[in-house]
């Protein structure tokens, strides 16, 4: 049975003059203790209707300082995104990156926004929304939050809104996997040194079975993923046995989503990755130095930090970033073992939904 607010209200109001005509009446009094029953039921069932997931957003692209209801835009540098184009373009000094197979590259503007919040939705059903309030504030937000971001911070997919920020973090911000990742240390080193020594993949190619060469001005910059964007690389892990039963003892690596990366990764003397933003503030990326010469080092936030062999370093990468090795030729390749883990503070039901809304593929 359906009831408006101004039938219950009506009835309330006549309940009321009915228990004024009739005080004494015992039936008066039922009939307005009945009445004011339905009215707390049909206040109660307004409130538990209006869930915060319900609402349309608009498919408009939002306007720096207005109101507009999409998610995400271009960005403050009008950056055209998502084009299918492999390696970066620079604009004033910074790598606009545009690679096919970067999530953070081609998956902004309309189409991640409808992504977003069907998923988030489509989760909610499936489970909860209870515990998504800061998730549900991020998506409903994300036009505002990643266009008006200082350019110190500007993570280029998604902002969890409301995190601890900084550059670096201190190695007790995930303690118990920076630890056991520097006591893998001579096991991680033992199966790099396997992987780049191997014969070349092909015929008059530099790289190593197994390696992929990424887009630097200066240099070479070379990676060989166990799990690339939440998806592993069977190939690759079995190469690598030891360091796979590492990813799987960690506790908060982050496994399941397109967020998720764990690789070695080697700079050249003479590379230069320019300054770039990552994808999210909701992950820590931390390098554990495997070889390390000097004249190399990691600038975030305008900080400077070195690498040390058997060392972890925490960033968060949603920061201005970029790395290089000023060496000469005879002091070998910068090498670090790279893996992404959950910022400290994304609670671990924050971490559940964001594993269903990012899932590869979804």
């Amino acid at each position: 049975m359906e009831w408006s607010l101004e039938r219950v209200r009506e009835m309330v109001a006549g309940g009321m003059q009915s228990m004024r005509d009739c005080e004494s009446s015992a039936f008066g009094t039922a009939m307005c203790l009945l009445l004011l029953f339905v009215w707390y039921c049909y206040r109660v069932g307004r409130e538990h209707s209006s869930s915060p997931l319900r609402g349309g957003y608009s498919t408009e692209p939002s306007r720096v300082g207005g109101g507009g209801g999409a998610l995400i835009s271009t960005d403050g540098d009008g950056r055209a995104k998502g084009r299918p184009v492999s390696g970066v373009e620079e604009q004033n000094g910074f790598a606009y990156c545009q690679s096919a197979e970067s999530f953070r590259c081609t998956n902004t503007g309309d189409g991640l926004n409808q992504k977003l919040y069907h998923s988030l939705q489509d989760y909610a059903k499936r489970y909860t929304w209870s515990g998504m309030g800061r998730v549900h504030k991020g998506v409903r937000d994300q036009g505002r939050y990643l266009t008006s971001r200082p350019t110190i911070q500007r993570p280029e997919v998604f902002f969890l809104p409301d995190l601890p920020s900084a550059p670096f973090f201190s190695r007790d911000a995930q303690k118990h996997d920076v630890e056991l990742l520097e006591r893998s240390f001579p096991a991680l080193l033992a199966e790099f040194e396997s992987i780049y020594h191997s014969p070349p993949a092909r015929a008059g190619s530099s790289l190593p079975l197994g390696w992929k060469s990424n887009s630097t001005p200066h240099g070479q910059w070379w990676t060989f993923y166990l799990l690339n964007q939440g998806t592993p690389l069977a190939l690759n892990a079995r190469r690598c046995p030891r360091a796979w039963r590492v990813l799987g003892q960690l506790r908060t690596f982050i496994a399941n989503n397109v967020f998720g990366n764990a690789c070695f990764s080697v700079l050249t003397p003479g590379a230069l990755i320019t300054e770039h933003y990552g994808p999210t503030n909701v992950r820590l990326r931390c390098h554990l130095g495997l070889r390390v010469p000097s004249s190399c080092e990691l600038v975030v936030g305008g900080e400077p930090q070195c690498w040390s062999e058997g060392s972890c370093l925490l960033f968060d990468d949603s920061f201005l970033h970029r790395a290089f090795h000023e060496g000469g030729p005879e002091d070998g390749p910068r090498v670090v073992f790279m893996v992404d883990l959950w910022h400290p503070n994304v609670a671990a039901a924050e971490r559940q939904a964001l594993d269903y809304i990012f899932t590869p593929g979804r």
